[in-house]
C-alpha cells in the first residue's frame, strides 16, 4: 500500500536523525594541569539521582518521539499502554513542531487504523467492537471525515438481519471434530435459506479447509460466497432480502 510505504521511508528518515543526534560529542574540555608547587583541592559534588524514565522535553528529542511514534504505529500500540503509544508520541512531536509533516501523518494513520479494524469488526459481524474502534478515532481526531462514513456502515450492518457465527479460533486450526460439527450446521442453515457466505480466518489454508467442511456437509449442494482473511475466525451468512424466515 502507498501509505505503508510512505511510513517506511518516514522510519528511515527518523532512523538516521536519532543516530545523527545519538553520535553528537558530549565531552568537556580537558582541566588545565596545575601549575608545580600549587596544592590542588578536588570538590567533590553531590551524588545525582538519574531516573530511567525519559522525561518530556528532557530526554526526548523531536528525532526521538517521531522515530517512536513510528514504532508504536507499526506495533499497533495505538492509545495504549499509557505513555508508551503512537499518538502520545505524535502528539508531544507537534507540541514542539506544529507543522512537522510526520507527526501529522502519524496522527492520520492512527485514525485510519482505527477505521480498518472497525470495518474489519463490521464484517464479522462485532458491533460492540467496530463501535468501541470508531470511538477510540473520534478521540486521536475526530474532524476526519471518514468516521462518519464508517458509522454509516455500522448502522446498516446492525439493521441488515444476517447471521454471524463465531468460532474458537483454536479448534479450527487443529480440525477439531467440534469444528466440523459447527461448520456442517452453518452449511446446513445456508442451504436452508439460500444465503451467500463469507468465511474469515487468519489464513488461506485455514479458510479453504472450512469451506472444505461446509462444502461437504452439503453434498450435492452449490454453496455460494467467498472468503476474506481476518483475525477473526467466523462465518457470516447474508441473508436474501426477500426472505426474512432464516433470521435469528
Amino acid at each position: 500500500m502507498r501509505g505503508g510505504k510512505r511510513f517506511a521511508r518516514l522510519c528511515v528518515v527518523v532512523a538516521t536523525l536519532s543516530l545523527l543526534v545519538a553520535c553528537a560529542s558530549t565531552e568537556s574540555p580537558e582541566p588545565l594541569a596545575p601549575e608545580k608547587g600549587t596544592a590542588t583541592v578536588t570538590v567533590l559534588k553531590p551524588a545525582s539521582v538519574v531516573s530511567k524514565e525519559k522525561t518530556t522535553g528532557e530526554v526526548f528529542k523531536l528525532p526521538d518521539l517521531l522515530y517512536a511514534g513510528l514504532q508504536a504505529l507499526d506495533a499497533d500500540r495505538l492509545l495504549t499502554p499509557e505513555n508508551n503509544n503512537a499518538f502520545e508520541y505524535f502528539s508531544r512531536a507537534l507540541a514542539m513542531d506544529s507543522d512537522n509533516e510526520i507527526a501529522r501523518e502519524g496522527i492520520a494513520a492512527i485514525v485510519s487504523r482505527y477505521l480498518a479494524l472497525a470495518r474489519e469488526a463490521i464484517g464479522n459481524g462485532s458491533f460492540d467492537s467496530a463501535e468501541l474502534m470508531i470511538q477510540r478515532a473520534k478521540l486521536v481526531d475526530a474532524t476526519v471525515a471518514e468516521i462518519a462514513l464508517v458509522q454509516v456502515e455500522l448502522a446498516n450492518e446492525r439493521e441488515s438481519g444476517d447471521l454471524f457465527f463465531t468460532f474458537d479460533g483454536m479448534a479450527v486450526s487443529s480440525r477439531s471434530d467440534q469444528a466440523r460439527e459447527e461448520l456442517a450446521a452453518v452449511a446446513k442453515r445456508a442451504r436452508e435459506c439460500g444465503a451467500f457466505f463469507l468465511i474469515t480466518a487468519p489464513n488461506d489454508s485455514t479458510a479453504r479447509w472450512m469451506f472444505s467442511v461446509m462444502r461437504e456437509a452439503v453434498e450435492g449442494y452449490r454453496l455460494r460466497g467467498n472468503i476474506e482473511l481476518s483475525a477473526q475466525t467466523g462465518v457470516r451468512l447474508r441473508l436474501p432480502e426477500t426472505d426474512s424466515a432464516c433470521g435469528g
